[in-house]
């Protein structure tokens, strides 16, 4: 079975809304990520499902005001982690030196992280190759340090999330989706020795996701949008099996 992981983003408007959702797509092999103010509901009406965070801090408990550290989060029963999505890198302007201190300090801490990297419209026009080579740098600066960590067998995994194709329903082509996990993988056994799972994320819906979710490389899904509605969720959830 291959993971499939719903992001809520900033949704929905309240806890009952969540709580709905959340039981409706509690499913084994789903891992599901609310924003923190549902966190605890989900936990508490799921049972199948794994918690995920949409992001935390790179600091331990102390004064840092409007902040999540790793710590709490794994205090609150969440397992997994998305840190680097293209949405915190565009709009809250999200830099490379501050993703990978949360990476760093999240693995740390214990818990499993899905590190998101993808390329604009304007790199991709340019090849894949080009793709390729900025997805490379970014996982450099992202990744800085990993080396230095022990015991994070099977707790990185990358979300390979092309920026034009996030909410654009132009998903990319499974091809060169699964030629770009095979690339991530590749790089991150030469030089840190790690066997990753990789994700595909961009306009992931329960018509195209069977054609990502059976190439080899490609060991499961970030769904955003598609993640809202329970039964097209599920569909998807279905398909990875």
């Amino acid at each position: 079975m291959k993971l499939i992981v719903a992001n809520w983003k900033s949704n929905p408007l309240n806890i009952e809304q969540a709580i709905k959702l959340a039981k409706a797509t509690d499913k084994e092999g789903a891992v599901i990520a609310p924003p923190f103010i549902f966190l605890e509901a989900v936990k508490n009406n799921t049972s199948r499902a794994k918690l995920a965070s949409q992001n935390d801090f790179w600091g331990n408990l102390g004064a840092y005001t409007g902040e999540i550290s790793s710590r709490q989060l794994l205090e609150l029963g969440v397992e997994y982690v998305i840190i680097g999505h293209s949405e915190r890198r565009k709009y809250l302007k999200e830099t490379d030196e501050l993703i990978n201190n949360k990476v760093i300090a999240s693995l740390d801490a214990g818990l499993k992280v899905i590190l998101c990297v993808g390329e604009s419209s304007e790199i991709r026009n340019k090849g894949i190759n080009h793709a390729k080579l900025f997805v490379e740098q970014q996982l450099d600066k992202d990744l800085i340090g990993l080396g230095q960590l022990s015991n994070i067998k099977d707790r990185l995994l990358i979300a390979y999330e092309p920026i034009w194709a996030i909410g654009t329903m132009n998903p990319d082509t499974p091809d060169d989706a699964e030629e770009m996990a095979r690339h991530i993988k590749s790089l991150l056994a030469s030089r840190y020795s790690l066997k990753v799972s990789v994700l595909y994320g961009g306009s992931v819906n329960s018509l195209n996701s069977a054609s990502f979710l059976n190439r080899k490389e490609i060991d499961g899904a970030l769904v955003g949008g598609s993640s809202l509605d329970a039964e097209e969720f599920n569909k998807i959830r279905a398909l990875s099996e």
